[in-house]
């Protein structure tokens, strides 16, 4: 299988295999991989650097945001079979439903604990042995173990499916348990990012701490961090652009123009750079060039609403009524029923009659 022309997300470190391998893959295959979520990412892949990470709530919203972005969310497992370098587990027959039926546990809980690889299999079809490991996870989740708990404790034993000749256990909190006879061990072993590069848990921590620093208003501080991430990767367009929009709020637009321009380079397709950098062009009166970028990002995504209505009301500002409206209209059909849409309704009807009285 080919990914010509797909983006894949990848939040979090991944745990099987470094990331830069990842991306040659997918390059080779012709797709693309960037970190987080953008416009045109149709997958994303959840690294199990996540679990050590975030908190069970921050990735079970994550996880929704996903959705909501019509993106298909993948397990590292899932991962690796898209780019063909592993294959799904034979002797499976088992539907989703089915598992979930004879275990009883949540669909929520199974699919968060299908997107951390805790079964054998990452999706449909399951095998017996997922059915077992759904029941034992089952018990673990009424003992009070949350799915995370679960999650970061079953990878440390290598492969999951050694767990099915174990018997699990909670205490109700973080530790997960292995009983043999009468005594029992905390699951323990392997770390979760014991097979990356060197550099890779790194990039990281330092990616991770921009985004939060960037996510508090700490501009500066995320600016700082996101160089140091490009540092370490000078081929990540996204720690370039989240870099970029840094420095544009704190004013800094001439390093914020020469970031986005770095995006770019390394990521032509990157939709929000370009709209991003249109915005900053504008706001320092280099109109032409900003109606370019703003051209450009849609060329790339016609169904880019934010940048067809910002298109409009340039070319409104630039004095041009006919392609104001030509925009407005467009941006109609992407969108009939929020403020802006009425601000688009309100901006045609005005150009009609201003074109109306110098006609007449």
């Amino acid at each position: 299988m080919r990914l010509d022309g797909t983006t894949i997300g990848l939040v979090g470190a991944l745990a099987a295999f470094p990331r830069r391998l990842a991306a040659r893959n997918v390059e080779r295959q012709g797709g693309q991989l960037r970190r987080g979520i953008t416009r045109h990412t149709s997958r994303v892949v959840f690294g199990r650097g996540l679990l050590g990470r975030d908190d069970e709530n921050a990735i079970e919203r994550l996880r929704i945001e996903v959705l909501n972005a019509h993106a298909r969310p993948l397990s590292e497992t899932g991962f690796l079979r898209l780019l063909g370098m592993a294959r799904a587990a034979g002797d499976a027959g088992l539907m989703r439903q089915a598992l979930l039926d004879q275990s009883g546990l949540a669909p929520a809980v199974f699919d968060l604990l299908a997107l951390f690889d805790a079964f054998e299999h990452d999706s449909e079809p399951f095998s017996f042995r997922d059915l077992i490991l759904a029941k034992k996870y089952a018990g673990l989740v009424a003992a009070g173990a949350g799915w995370g708990a679960i999650a970061r404790s079953i990878h440390r034993l290598g492969a999951v499916t050694s767990l099915t000749a174990l018997s699990l256990e909670a205490d109700g909190g973080e530790a997960i348990y292995a009983r043999h006879g009468n005594t029992r061990a905390e699951l323990d072993g392997q770390q979760l990012l014991a097979l990356d590069e060197p550099d890779d848990a790194l990039l990281e921590a330092y990616f991770a701490a921009a985004e939060d620093s960037e996510a508090g208003g700490r501009f500066e501080t995320a600016a700082v961090l996101y160089a140091r991430a490009l540092a370490l990767d000078p081929g990540d367009s996204i720690a370039a652009y989240n870099r970029a929009n840094c420095l544009r709020e704190l004013g800094e637009t001439d390093e914020a123009a020469l970031a986005y321009a770095q995006a770019l380079k390394l990521d032509p397709g990157l939709v929000e750079a370009w709209f991003n950098y249109a915005g900053l062009l504008r706001a320092t009166g280099r109109i032409d060039v900003a109606r370019t970028h703003l051209a450009r990002a849609i060329a790339l995504d016609p169904d880019y609403g934010d940048a067809v209505y910002n298109l409009a009301t340039l070319e409104y500002d630039a004095g041009d009524l006919t392609a104001a409206r030509h925009w407005w209209l467009l941006y109609l059909e992407l969108d009939q029923n929020s403020a802006w849409a009425t601000l688009a309704r309100r901006g045609v009807r005005y150009v009609d009659l201003k074109l109306r009285k110098s006609a007449g």
